[in-house]
């Protein structure tokens, strides 16, 4: 990955209160079950799919990060959209350029504009200073176009390049996700922190310990079931749950986004506890 392409030094800014709740299931199944999620505070959480579709994945969450990225870069525009090239978006991503990871692309933009998140008290509204009830989607507006409008009178003398060739996508970012990124209620992540880590499950935890960092926690202890909902992970069992976690855990330590990851009982109940690095002077 070039420096010209993504400086490894900016972090990418995101929504604080989407980054706490559970969204992009682990595995890019065909499970279209809705994610239910409820905090302990009366707050309640859904993940609902599109009749047909399943629920955004592995690579709908690398998608995800690269959008914010990109708002970012192009100064956070006030009406949220966000336009870039097929292909160059998959470069940014570190994933192969042809025609199926087009597709790919395409679906996982047509998914989150058409997964809806239910928020009954669970997601925090910075905006109005107040739990969120409603519905929305992660993207409110997407258009595909399969070539760049500059290109398209051209495309009578190239007969031989494939339907799926790069094309151009503009979508627009959430109004409610624009808004807690706009009053600071946000987490960071570095871009190559991020791509380092080989695993979901140790992206997804980067994403919540970025969270702890940004509420100002040296340490962050949670209970392994309720970790295991905000993943969110199937597995249940803690011998289970520690085989998932274990590996990403390495991970984690290794990229330095963590110091230590420990997994343990704590009377009667498991726990993990997660302690962060000395924050920069």
């Amino acid at each position: 990955m070039s420096a010209a392409r993504r400086p490894p030094a900016r972090g990418i800014v995101l929504d604080r209160s989407l980054e706490a709740l559970p969204l992009f299931r682990l595995a890019d199944s065909s499970e279209d079950a809705a994610i239910d999620y409820s905090d302990g505070a009366g707050g309640r959480w859904r993940v609902i799919p599109y009749p047909g579709d399943r629920l955004p994945g592995t690579f709908d969450q690398d998608v995800y990060v690269e959008l914010l990225r990109r708002y970012q870069d192009a100064g956070s525009p006030a009406d949220g959209v966000v336009t870039f090239t097929l292909h160059n978006f998959l470069r940014s991503i570190s994933r192969r350029v042809d025609g199926r990871t087009y597709e790919q692309l395409r679906a996982a933009l047509v998914r989150m504009h058409r997964t809806t998140l239910e928020s009954t008290g669970a997601y925090w509204d910075a905006r109005a200073r107040a739990p969120l009830h409603s519905s929305f989607a992660l993207l409110s507006a997407i258009r595909i176009d399969r070539r760049r409008a500059a290109d398209r009178e051209q495309l009578g003398l190239f007969p031989a390049l494939p339907a799926n060739e790069p094309g151009e996508a503009r979508v627009t970012l959430a109004a409610c996700m624009r808004g807690n990124i706009a009053e600071g209620h946000t987490s960071v992540l570095l871009p190559s922190q991020y791509l380092g880590l080989s695993s979901p499950v140790s992206r997804r935890l980067y994403r919540m310990v970025s969270v702890a960092r940004a509420e100002g926690r040296d340490y962050w202890s949670i209970p392994l079931p309720e970790l295991a909902e905000r993943l969110p992970l199937s597995q249940r069992y803690p011998s289970h749950l520690q085989r998932v976690l274990q590996p990403a855990h390495e991970m984690l330590v290794a990229a330095g986004v963590v110091r230590a990851a420990e997994l343990g009982q704590d009377g009667g109940s498991w726990q993990v506890q997660y302690i962060l690095p000395p924050r920069a002077a």
